[in-house]
């Protein structure tokens, strides 16, 4: 069997993305629902917007308050921005960024729901476990954005 890397950094500029209708489809879903937990403030998405000062509650409210706006702002982007150019066979730069974000996003919230530990991996999923295929879904985002990441710092 041939691996199949999802993206490609191409000599001119940007990325050529190779998924399948499914896959995408996968991501779509992720971006509308992590848009509509963001936007509503949802606790779902409390990993997304850690306190600043894990001690110190009213400096935490005081940065929130300041940033809490800029921030959903550019995480509601950058779902956009994934969710518009789903069907690209090319991303340039920017969309590579706002698509390597959202899959951060997802991670971190699916990764929270899970109770995922660097644990759980050394120790193994057993498939009697009822998390068995979100953990296995986990573990797509991962190899993911992984190759993403690999893609956009093979530029650098």
């Amino acid at each position: 069997m041939l691996f199949r890397r999802p993206f490609k950094p191409l000599d001119g500029g940007g990325y050529r993305v190779k998924l399948g209708a499914p896959e995408r489809a996968a991501v779509r879903d992720l971006c509308v629902e992590l848009r509509a937990l963001v936007v509503a403030n949802d606790a779902a998405a409390a990993r997304l917007f850690p306190p600043a000062f894990r001690d110190d509650e009213e400096a935490s409210a005081a940065f929130d308050e300041l940033v809490r706006d800029d921030l959903e702002a550019q995480r509601v982007a950058a779902f956009d921005t994934v969710e518009a150019t789903l069907e690209a066979d090319v991303l340039d730069e920017e969309q590579a960024a706002a698509w390597c974000g959202a899959l951060n996003d997802a991670r971190l919230v699916l990764g929270e729901r899970l109770g995922v530990t660097e644990e759980l991996y050394e120790n193994g999923i057993p498939r009697e476990d009822p998390r068995a295929r979100e953990l296995a879904f986990y573990a797509w985002l991962t190899w993911l954005q992984g190759e993403l990441v690999e893609a956009l710092s093979s530029r650098l």
